[in-house]
């Protein structure tokens, strides 16, 4: 199984994320966790150009290809290998993110996006997509506590609040284009209630 989650930024993707390990781990299965940018060692150093706050000068194509060069790196060095040993893999983003951040935000084609997604790829999608939505002033409240003197912000934490509110609802409109692989989970509920939701969407497919 190939599983992401996505969502803005202060939804809980860290934090989910962690309490699913542990569950899978409960259940005996084998699992990879991952995340984009920077699931590879080549990853990591692409993650720090599109995050550095000095790049404020990046053209959106350029960072469009960045991302795709990461995921063409990720999926054939972490996600394939690891699926085809048998294990499950859970992304913290994916394909999903760049069409929300670099296509309805930033304005490219979808066309466009979906072309380079597929070579990036190589057709590999997830089973199953986990949204943790909330409304962008409750992310960005989020990540203020964790952060109060603003140390860790980077270049996509320092973008205004109609930033991340166009992001939330990009998600929304794709994961309804998706139903098929979105389950969309209110993330503004307790920590405990949310991975009790995550565990019964995807109890049907544990052991």
């Amino acid at each position: 199984m190939f599983i992401t989650f996505e969502g803005i930024d202060g939804c809980g993707k860290s934090t989910q994320i962690s309490l699913f390990e542990a569950t899978l781990r409960e259940k005996g299965i084998s699992s990879v966790i991952t995340r984009e940018p920077g699931g590879t060692k080549i990853g990591q150093a692409i993650r720090k150009i599109l995050l550095d706050l000095d790049d404020t000068h990046m053209v959106p194509l350029a960072e469009l290809f960045l991302y795709a060069a990461d995921r063409a790196q990720h999926v054939r060095e972490v996600i394939n290998p690891a699926l085809e040993a048998g294990k499950w893999v859970i992304s913290d983003r994916y394909v999903d993110a760049t069409t929300v951040y670099q296509g309805v935000v930033l304005g490219h084609h979808e066309e466009l996006i979906e072309q380079i997604n597929r070579e990036a790829t190589l057709g590999c999608r997830p089973d199953i997509t986990f949204l943790l939505d909330c409304p962008a002033e409750v992310g960005l409240e989020r990540r203020a506590k964790r952060d109060p003197h603003n140390k860790r912000k980077d270049r996509f934490e320092r973008k205004t609040l109609d930033f991340h509110i166009k992001i939330r609802y990009g998600y929304l409109a794709l994961a309804n284009k998706h139903k098929d692989r979105f389950r969309i989970i209110d993330s503004t509920l307790p920590e405990d209630l949310v991975a009790r939701k995550i565990r019964e969407a995807i109890s049907p497919y544990l052991p």
